[in-house]
């Protein structure tokens, strides 16, 4: 009996089950019988550029939280992508990134366009790849693809199909339900209770899994209830707990021997959510202090195979922080004085990064959403402007420059109206600036506040570490960024005193739709990660 649907039909159909109603793309002759017909309750969000149409979907997912799916064109805009799709892995975000492919019947002559060996392109930054065997599988494989990216850890998935599948006989897919949430056994969890309970000092690192499942209340109680300090861990894609709690102390940095240092004196380290550890410069000597217990609660078997010390115990971080906060005692422990807050800058010229945080700290919405991606203002950025709230900051855990901007984008696109900005270097920002047109179409509310030191500030900043004193190609001189943002439809501000900094904040923060601010900043010439632990 031949199906009355054709695959576009069933694969749309099931799109709709799972809420995946909205596509990001950038169109190709390979995916023009997908949109014929193209269904009335779906939304096609177009990005200039495909490394812009995975970050934005990348945005949207995490502001969902659930799956977006990416429509690419063949082989070249899957390259194109692939930057993006790396942070997608490392950050664990579920996107569901379709490919278009030429005819099944063209492929043996590696035709114009063509992928050759399509599902290992971008392995290994996708948790599951396929091009189907027969088009009549293509609806079912996506539905594959999906429940594979929603199960922890969560992350990026990929589908080929050839151009001619889509007008093919197919079959519904089945309704199903997935419940993906696990918690380890009694016993490990009662193992990590009782060094708990037993500790004369514990502290407590959390990394993005407990902001990306959710899970910032149940880190919260745990913390209080042992009386630990809490640090969030190396290089951290989300916040993951308040920085204005009186537990909290800071951020780790991506050095191991500084990592050890922060963390001397604590007797049981438990880890929440997080690799142990992520590092950007490499050092010599331990990972964690003598004589101290590390326990790991995670949800990727793989990063907990190679983590390097500790016991590593497989859960849903908030299915393990239940079970922990029954096991758990009390402790009487007094909290520490909460974190100082840093003294504002003068307003005087010229000026730096840390009066335009400042400023921005004392101006934006409460309800506002923070995008981070200035390597070389992030500690800085860190210390003068704490996330409070679950979802309030992102930025990436991975480094592939370009995801910031259009992951705002992608953020805004998902929201209800609440303001989102991105905090983005003048290097950063040329990666995909692209997606300002996107969000100028989209009218969504963003403001973007460029960091502008006129370099790779990071760059130059890591070249210092190792004395390396001039760096070639890391200066940016002449980019008028107001005016190439007007280009793409957006208006914008510079700003190069500091008198007008407030006010230039308060235009862009109150502009209905996209808003652009330049702003002439002092390099930085710390280097990174050399503060005394």
């Amino acid at each position: 009996m031949t199906s009355e649907l054709t695959v576009r039909e069933a694969f749309f159909d099931f799109c709709r089950t799972v809420g995946m109603t909205t596509v990001f793309g950038n169109p190709g002759s390979t995916e023009l019988r997908m949109f014929r017909d193209f269904p009335d309750d779906f939304d096609y969000v177009l990005a200039l550029q495909e490394t812009v149409a995975v970050a934005a979907a990348a945005g949207h997912s995490l502001g969902t939280g659930n799956a977006t799916l990416v429509s690419l064109h063949s082989a070249g805009g899957v390259g194109h992508s692939l930057g993006a799709v790396f942070n997608a892995y490392r950050d664990r975000v579920p996107v569901v990134v379709l490919a278009g492919q030429q005819s099944r019947a063209m492929l043996p002559t590696h035709p114009f366009l063509g992928a050759d060996e399509p599902a290992l392109f971008p392995r290994p930054y996708v948790k599951w790849s396929r091009q189907p065997e027969r088009a009549e599988d293509v609806p079912a494989a996506l539905a594959e693809a999906y429940r594979v990216a929603m199960t922890p850890p969560r992350g990026p998935v990929f589908l080929s199909v050839p151009e001619d599948d889509w007008d093919r006989p197919a079959e519904p897919v089945p309704h199903r339900e997935l419940r993906t949430g696990f918690a380890a056994s009694p016993a490990a969890l009662r193992e990590v209770a009782e060094a708990l309970n037993e500790a004369a000092n514990p502290v407590v690192i959390v990394g993005p899994g407990v902001d990306d499942e959710g899970a910032l209340p149940g880190a919260v109680s745990l913390a209080e209830r042992i009386g630990a300090p809490v640090w969030i861990s190396p290089l951290s894609g989300r916040s993951g707990f308040p920085e204005d709690h009186a537990l909290f102390r800071g951020f780790l940095p991506p050095v191991r021997d500084h990592v050890a240092a922060q963390l001397e004196g604590h007797d049981v380290i438990l880890v929440l959510g997080a690799p142990i550890f992520t590092y950007h410069v490499h050092s010599e000597g331990r990972f964690i202090p003598d004589g101290a217990r590390l326990f790991h609660l995670d949800c990727d078997p793989a990063q907990a195979a190679w983590a390097p010390v500790g016991t590593s115990v497989l859960t849903t971080i908030d299915a393990g922080l239940s079970g922990l906060l029954e096991l758990v005692e009390k402790a009487d422990r007094p909290l520490p004085e909460p974190l100082a807050r840093l003294a504002k800058p003068p307003v005087a010229d010229p000026f730096d990064a840390a009066l335009v945080i400042e400023t921005l700290r004392e101006r934006m919405p409460e309800d506002a959403v923070i995008v981070e991606e200035c390597p070389s203002y992030r500690d800085l950025f860190h210390a003068r402007l704490p996330t409070t709230r679950s979802g309030g900051f992102l930025t990436t855990g991975s480094g592939a420059l370009g995801w910031g901007l259009p992951v705002a984008v992608g953020r805004a696109v998902a929201g209800s109206g609440e303001r989102v900005v991105c905090v983005i270097g003048d290097g950063s920002i040329m990666y995909s600036v692209q997606a300002l047109w996107t969000a100028v179409q989209q009218r969504v509310p963003m403001t973007v506040l460029v960091l502008n030191n006129k370099g790779y500030g990071a760059v130059k900043a890591l070249g210092r570490r190792i004395d390396l004193e001039s760096v070639p190609g890391t200066d940016l001189p002449g980019i008028d960024f107001v005016t190439l943002a007007q280009g793409l439809g957006c208006p914008g501000r510079t700003v190069t005193r500091a008198a007008d900094l407030d006010a230039a904040l308060a235009e862009g923060l109150g502009h209905d739709g996209p808003f652009i601010l330049d702003v002439s900043v002092l390099a930085d010439d710390a280097a990174m990660y050399d503060s005394t632990p």
